[in-house]
Parts: structure tokens; sequence; C-alpha cells
């Protein structure tokens, strides 16, 4: 935990206003991960070549959650907890941003461009689950899901589109 902890002021110096998108990682199926260089996003669908649609349902049992569309996590939270740029994707996500994702940098209902897309961040909380802490360790989990850690949303965010569009890895991502 003390070598996550000394890492804290480099994720903190994030930029808060725009920031480049490090990764792009689509899920086609359960436990698998394609990074792709490009993609689409869509109002319908999320991030076009995701298993979004078919991952399992909303807390209400109606289908996938539209507040959980798409997951965005800081790319200097994620080098930290993974360890290596080759183990990102094992965190999940699908858009690695250089970028302050915390609460006060971007409240529930703070709209964020994407290349050409529009995206709403969520209300719905991102947290760790079991898989991040068996990839990860406990240690990791507990640095991005308690206290400082997750007012800073380390682990990431929710988001949702609100305007379709293409984006490409080193985009700028940038509060509207």
């Amino acid at each position: 935990m003390a070598e996550l902890e000394a890492m804290l002021p480099r994720i903190l110096e994030a930029p808060g206003d725009a920031g480049v998108i490090e990764m792009i990682v689509r899920r086609p199926a359960e436990d698998e991960r394609e990074i792709v260089s490009e993609a689409e996003l869509d109002a319908e669908v999320g991030l076009v070549g995701d298993n979004w649609m078919t991952r399992g349902p909303a807390r209400d049992g109606s289908g996938p959650d539209p507040m959980a569309q798409l997951t965005l996590m800081n790319a200097r939270s994620t080098d930290v907890v993974a360890g290596s740029r080759e183990r990102w994707p094992l965190c999940g996500d699908q858009i690695y941003v250089d970028m302050d994702l915390s609460i006060e940098n971007l409240p529930p209902g703070a709209r964020v461009t994407i290349g050409d897309a529009i995206v709403e961040i969520s209300p719905t909380p991102h947290t760790g689950c079991h898989k991040f802490s068996a990839r990860f360790g406990a240690d990791a989990l507990r640095f991005v899901n308690v206290g400082l850690g997750k007012q800073q949303r380390l682990r990431g965010v929710n988001a949702f589109v609100i305007e379709g569009g293409s984006f490409h890895v080193g985009d700028v991502v940038k509060k509207v």
C-alpha cells in the first residue's frame, strides 16, 4: 500500500480540463480484450464492438445499465495499479485517459468530448470488484476504492454516450 500511496502525487497532477486518450480497449466477450487505436461511440451500443449490451442486467433487471455504458479510467492510476502498460486492459475499462476524473472535477452530469463524441459522467459509481482484486491485489482494490482513491475516482468513472462519433488514441478528451 505504501508503494501505491507514494505514487499519488503523480496521479493527482493529471490535467483537469483536457487530457489525452492513452488506450482504447474493447471487450468482445467475457475476459477478452481487444486493444484498438481507433473506435466509434454510439448512443445505442456504447463502444462499437464492445459487449456492454450483453454483459448483464441493470440493478432493476431490465437489461444493460444505461448509466454504465462506458468506463473511463485515469491512465496514471491505471499505470500505478497495473504495473505495466501491457496489463492495463486487465482493469476491464474501455477508455484510458490522462485526465482528472475526480468527483470535484467531473461531477455526475458533467460532459466531456472524446474525439468527435460527447459522453456524460454517470451518477452510478464505478468500483473495483473481485476480478480487479484478483488481478492486482487487495491493496490495489483498497487504494482505488477507499478514502482519497474513491474521491479521486482512481478506479474510474461510468459514463454514457450523448452524441456518437469516432475517436483515436492520442485524441483530446475535454470538458464541455
